[in-house]
């Protein structure tokens, strides 16, 4: 099978319904993590992360079956869920309705001796449907989707150096699968006001233990805005003076309705050096949050 491993392009006209229905997908795994893992900090423990084939929820406990992991494998096409007994059953990645998805993801859990209870209703969509309800969103194209996944490796090496520089309290480079967003979050080591709330679906006090800590965060948004989606950055709680500070490099802006920096995908797809325009963009952006909001840099950064 023929693919590229640098920087795809990712038309979101191109692939809008297939993103829409994986991003659904990708909820639907992510919930039966968060049932089954210890809640982390800043719901670190819900996340999903890329592999050398697609995408995985990591090694999971399970109250009363053996430990589990679900792959997507974005070279096969292939949902695999595995035990640690050796049991594993597949699944093909085709197009299929959302709700089909559920049942049978759920079905294999049951299959394994992992039976997980998951609350069927998307998070940060607005309309969402539930997820046995949901017979509008059956749309796979497999080779968008590994696009997506392709960008998504060179992106995490490119945020990996990035987060290397860092030696305070930082996440890991995740996907969350509420807004279906690679991410990336550094820690002043301060405390943050409540944050307001607002995501369709997501009760108060899930925003609250996402930032009950002053951070500067940055990632990747699939799109819209951006042809090609963006890559964002944002502080919480915004410093004074941070959204008029000038970042780098050309073609990064404030955007209003976003209330973040952003810089378009295809700006750093076409660049002659893709890896210093992103890293360029991450370090300018940070560097206006942590002098705007007066952190502690010295303590806080790798010498370099």
């Amino acid at each position: 099978m023929a693919t590229t491993t640098r920087w795809p392009a990712l038309p979101v006209a191109d692939w809008q319904d297939t993103r829409d229905t994986l991003q659904l997908y990708t909820q639907v795994l992510g919930k039966v993590r968060m049932a089954n893992a210890p809640l982390q900090n800043h719901w670190w423990n819900v996340a999903l992360y890329p592999t050398a084939r697609g995408l995985t929820t990591s090694l999971m406990p399970h109250p009363t079956g053996p430990s589990f992991q679900i792959d997507i494998d974005f070279l096969a096409s292939r949902l695999d869920v595995a035990t640690v007994e050796g049991q594993q059953r597949s699944l093909a990645l085709e197009p299929r309705t959302v709700a089909d998805f559920h049942a049978a993801v759920l079905g294999v859990l049951d299959e394994l001796g992992v039976p997980t209870s998951i609350w069927p209703m998307p998070v940060e969509i607005a309309d969402a449907v539930a997820f046995p309800d949901d017979r509008v969103h059956a749309s796979y194209d497999p080779d968008a989707a590994r696009r997506f996944w392709l960008a998504l490796v060179e992106m995490t090496r490119v945020f990996e150096v990035f987060r290397s520089r860092f030696v305070g309290k930082a996440s890991p480079v995740h996907l969350f699968w509420g807004g279906l967003d690679l991410a990336y979050t550094r820690f002043s080591g301060r405390g943050a006001p409540p944050h307001p709330g607002g995501a369709p679906n997501c009760g108060p006090q899930v925003m609250h233990e996402a930032y009950s800590q002053e951070v500067s965060s940055c990632g990747y948004w699939r799109g819209p805005p951006g042809e090609e989606g963006v890559f964002y950055a944002y502080a919480y709680p915004e410093p004074p003076g941070y959204r008029a500070t000038p970042v780098t490099p050309e073609g990064a802006r404030w955007d209003d309705g976003l209330a973040e920096f952003v810089l378009p995908y295809e700006l750093v797809r076409t660049a002659a050096d893709p890896d210093a325009v992103l890293l360029e963009f991450l370090q300018s952006t940070y560097e206006a949050a942590a002098t705007t909001a007066s952190w502690n840099r010295a303590a806080l950064e790798r010498p370099r």
